[in-house]
């Protein structure tokens, strides 16, 4: 028996158990399977005697059955290994770098790399996709790959080939690398990485032996089960085979099947304690990451103190908004755009939290004055407030990324004349405490527009994710050019010594925006009744005004449109066409004027590397 139990060989061998019916054939059983494939065949005889597997230790003693293969159920503890324990190194980082800094945590300095890294091509199209909502999206891609690579470091790993951890080694000091050329990392941004990464192979290879022990007490299990079935003495005659069958069945039947039920019981033991582990990991894991973000906001979050900040009074504040301006025409978006829905583009997977204490600007490069401000410095300045609306140069044809709000700050132009610049200087480039550049033409800042560094939007201090405490304002430009959050550094240079971010990237240098327009109502594919329907949207040329809006109903001629009153030429200006439609399908289509006289151009154009162009059209059906 015992040599039936160590040294199994493939048979295909035909135990009568009566003389009559039930035959067993038991094949395919090697000592290197870890389950045997058993396949059963009953005979039923005319007297209708019948024997089972269970007669012989089967179903009822261990029965080994497709969902029993300890091959496979290990492979799905090692898959949930590995990706709980990512989640594991992940929430451990996040934990550490509470108090070094967001940045730091590898998810954010490895989604800012492939943000810096992204083909313009697939980030258009992402942005066209999803528009503000791209960095979640890139969170949950980074997640998802996150999930696959640990499932796959999981089922690889071995107490004596720890493969997985070699994977997961293999990613701490990638993310650790990384971290540290972020703008403005130290040494100490390697740390989430490097400990996170630690602490989850020591969890890992413990899961796995566990695993392993678990799969070894299964095969055992498994095997003595499968003894128990093949292992029945024979004898010379049929009479002696049958009556020693029923003798040395029960005898050695119950011994196996004893411990066979023996290791079952340990391996279920095993199991439940496995599961209670790999519950324990993902708990720890998600506790970690949750008190990472949670300190990590509490230590280094400046809304206490944007809400404590007192914005100056401009000595000659923007006069009240003609009510004109506004037309309240239902689905037509406001004159004004309120904060929390303001577009919001740019490069930072994680808001910067920039203080009032610590923040400072340079103003250096090609000036005869080098200038170094505070935030208390630059509150002493006489401040401005101006109108002024926000155009991304991602804003595809009637697109929205395009906002309109009342700005509070102070002239930039001011500030570079007590500079100095030099007379060859051309380009302004400034720099976000995130690393972000923008380059825009000195001139532009400097032709009497009101370019100012802002520290005010609609009546409060600038949210925290539209720069606080300080960005740059400046009409006319798009926003790669010209918008930077965060500001701390303004070199003044020339476009042939320096590139900024984007043009690093294929994008034009200069970035004045383009004439443009777009429908806001009716909606694109919208049913519409009545005899009178109004047709309106929003029109800029910022810096330039817009002197005319007209539509156009299917191939018919163009119809001017009338337009609201303009507060000033660096905002937008609303418009409504009344149409007296016909019943059926037809299409809208705008165009505007600005105030030099220039149609807007119906070339369709993408959006790299200046800006798109086409009129906005819909489609909608009367009746």
């Amino acid at each position: 028996m015992s040599a039936a139990i160590s040294e199994p060989v493939p048979v295909d061998r035909t135990r009568r158990i009566s003389d009559e019916s039930v035959t067993v054939r038991i094949s395919g059983f090697s000592a290197g399977h870890q389950g045997p494939n058993r396949q059963y065949a009953h005979d039923m005889s005319s007297s209708g005697t019948r024997g089972t597997a269970s007669d012989i230790g089967g179903t009822q003693r261990g029965d080994i059955r497709p969902g029993n293969d300890p091959a496979a159920a290990g492979s799905g503890l090692r898959t949930a290994a590995g990706i709980l324990t990512a989640g594991f190194a992940l929430g451990a980082a996040e934990l550490v770098a509470a108090p070094i800094g967001s940045g730091s945590a590898p998810l954010t300095a490895l989604g800012g790399t492939v943000v810096d890294h992204t083909p313009d091509s697939v980030r258009e199209w992402v942005i066209g996709l999803v528009g503000t909502n791209d960095k979640l999206v890139l969170f949950i891609l980074m997640a998802a790959v996150a999930v696959i690579v640990a499932a796959f470091a999981g089922r690889i790993e071995q107490s004596r080939r720890p493969a997985g951890s070699v994977l997961f080694a293999v990613f701490g000091l990638v993310a650790a690398g990384i971290a540290v050329t972020r703008p403005g990392a130290s040494w100490t941004w390697a740390l989430p990485s490097v400990i996170g990464v630690g602490l989850a192979i020591v969890v890992l290879r413990g899961l796995t032996r566990r695993i392993e022990a678990y799969e070894s007490k299964v095969a055992a299990r498994e095997m003595a089960s499968g003894a128990a079935v093949s292992g029945s003495p024979e004898g010379a005659s049929e009479a002696a085979r049958t009556a020693s069958a029923a003798s040395g069945q029960a005898a050695a039947g119950d011994e196996i099947t004893s411990g066979a039920m023996t290791s079952g019981s340990s391996a279920e033991i095993d199991r439940r304690g496995l599961m209670r582990a790999l519950v324990g990991v993902g708990a720890l894991a998600a506790a970690a990451g949750v008190a990472g973000r949670f300190i990590g906001s509490k230590l280094h979050s400046v809304s206490a103190e944007r809400a404590t900040v007192q914005l100056p009074v401009a000595p000659s504040p923007e006069p009240p908004i003609d009510p004109a301006a506004d037309l309240r025409i239902p689905g037509l978006t406001p004159y004004l755009t309120a904060n929390r829905n303001f577009y919001r583009i740019d490069t930072a997977l994680t808001v910067p939290q920039v203080s009032t204490e610590t923040w400072t600007l340079r103003v250096h490069g090609m000036v005869d004055r080098e200038i170094r401000l505070g935030y208390a410095d630059l509150k002493a300045r006489r401040p401005i407030e101006r109108l002024v609306t926000l155009t991304c140069v991602s804003n595809p044809v009637g697109g929205d990324l395009v906002g309109n709000a009342r700005w509070l700050g102070y002239s930039l132009a001011d500030l570079l004349a007590e500079a100095g610049p030099h007379p060859d200087a051309d380009m302004v480039l400034s720099r976000s405490v995130d690393g972000f550049t923008a380059g825009s033409p000195l001139a532009t800042l400097t032709d009497g527009r009101d370019a100012m560094l802002a520290i005010g939007m609609n009546g409060e201090p600038l949210p925290i994710e539209h720069g606080y405490p300080v960005r740059l304002v400046v009409p006319g430009l798009y926003g790669y050019v010209s918008a930077t959050k965060w500001v701390t550094d303004i070199e003044i240079t020339r476009f042939d010594r320096a590139q900024a971010y984007w043009t690093q990237r294929g994008w034009s240098e200069r970035g004045p925006i383009k004439t443009g327009t777009r429908i806001d109502t009716p909606r694109d594919g919208a049913s519409v009744g009545g005899n009178r329907i109004s047709v309106a949207g929003v029109a800029w040329a910022q810096h330039r005004g817009i002197n005319a809006v007209e539509v156009q109903i299917d191939d018919g001629p163009w119809q001017s449109a009338r337009l609201a009153a303009e507060p000033t030429i660096d905002t937008w200006r609303q418009w409504v066409y009344d149409w007296t439609p016909t019943a059926g399908t037809h299409t809208l289509r705008a165009r505007a004027t600005d105030g030099a006289g220039q149609v807007q151009t119906d070339v369709v154009q993408d959006v790299v590397p200046d800006g798109a162009t086409g009129y906005p059209s819909v489609t909608v059906r009367v009746g």
